[in-house]
């Protein structure tokens, strides 16, 4: 289920934070190295990649990894699940975030703030549908697994 964990928060040293930071400018000035190579509209393209995304999969998997030992348990194999279901969230969220920007380009040059208001609108109901055909085909396979 989803739900908001606000211990999670203490979970992370400065470094982390650091981390983070860094990868997400890194990924952010590469970016814009594309754009200004290749132009805007390439460089776009490249702005669905989640900025964070590699160092919140590793951060995930430790963090995992650091909660099972705490209790005594061998946590590799939970920490790279946790990191497969980041990953796979961050995979929805682009797949969104690409229809938000088509929605923009589409509409934008006819309706220049309406056009912002449709995408979002657009991104959510992306989002949500992907989740929920990502959320039903987990519980059918769970199903298969159980005969």
């Amino acid at each position: 289920m989803i739900r908001l964990k606000w211990s999670a928060l203490k979970q992370n040293h400065w470094y982390e934070y650091a981390v983070r930071f860094a990868l997400g400018g890194a990924a952010t000035m590469a970016t814009g190295a594309i754009a200004k190579a290749y132009g805007p509209v390439t460089g776009g393209l490249f702005l669905a990649f989640p900025a964070i995304f590699a160092a919140s999969a590793t951060l995930v998997e430790s963090h995992e990894k650091r909660r099972k030992r705490d209790k005594g348990l061998q946590g590799r194999m939970r920490g790279r699940q946790a990191a497969a279901l980041d990953a796979a969230g961050a995979t929805l969220g682009s797949i969104a975030l690409a229809g938000f920007g088509a929605i923009i380009w589409w509409l934008a040059p006819a309706l220049v703030w309406w056009s912002l208001l449709l995408a979002l609108v657009g991104w959510s109901a992306i989002a949500f549908c992907l989740w929920w055909l990502w959320f039903r085909q987990r519980g059918r396979a769970r199903l298969r697994a159980n005969f």
